[in-house]
């Protein structure tokens, strides 16, 4: 476990099966994790996929507060979308559940599993808006304001669902 609670930003993400039902699950599972608890939520948004085919995603994103380590919580997120179903048959094929690391309290990581925040953070609007419908004011490590990345996803077809 690391030493200091730290809140943590989670992507999530579906488009295969009941995309929606899958996500509010996840959401609930991530509260399952040791020594974390879910501490807000965004809504569900629909968006089209990004450089992929398949049916639209339904996205959102989840704040942890959570004292396990950046490599602990990523294990814990492979080994739910493992749950889940995922298979990883090639880069950004359809999936049951994608869950990011996005944001790991005001920690910069960049390690050969993992980079945080998440490189593609500002600029995917499936991110960036439920993201900043949690805390508007948030700011990215290192990249400064979050609401100042919304002017480059405008263009990104994104809506809400519920």
């Amino acid at each position: 476990m690391s030493s200091a609670p730290v809140i943590a930003s989670i992507g999530l993400g579906a488009n295969l099966g009941d995309a929606q039902t899958t996500v509010q699950r996840a959401i609930v599972a991530l509260g399952s994790f040791p020594h974390t608890t879910v501490v807000a939520q965004s809504s569900l948004f629909r968006s089209a996929p990004i450089d992929a085919v398949g049916d639209d995603f339904v996205n959102a994103v989840a704040q942890l507060h959570t004292t396990l380590s950046a490599q602990q919580l990523l294990a814990e997120l492979l080994q739910l979308e493992q749950v889940f179903g995922r298979e990883r048959s090639h880069r950004n094929a359809p999936r049951t559940l994608d869950l990011d690391l996005l944001l790991f309290g005001q920690q910069e990581i960049d390690t050969a599993t993992l980079t945080v925040p998440h490189p593609r953070l500002t600029q995917r609007a499936f991110t960036l808006i439920p993201l900043l419908q949690i805390d508007p004011l948030i700011v990215i490590p290192g990249r400064g304001a979050a609401h100042a990345f919304v002017p480059d996803v405008a263009g990104q077809s994104i809506q809400k669902i519920i």
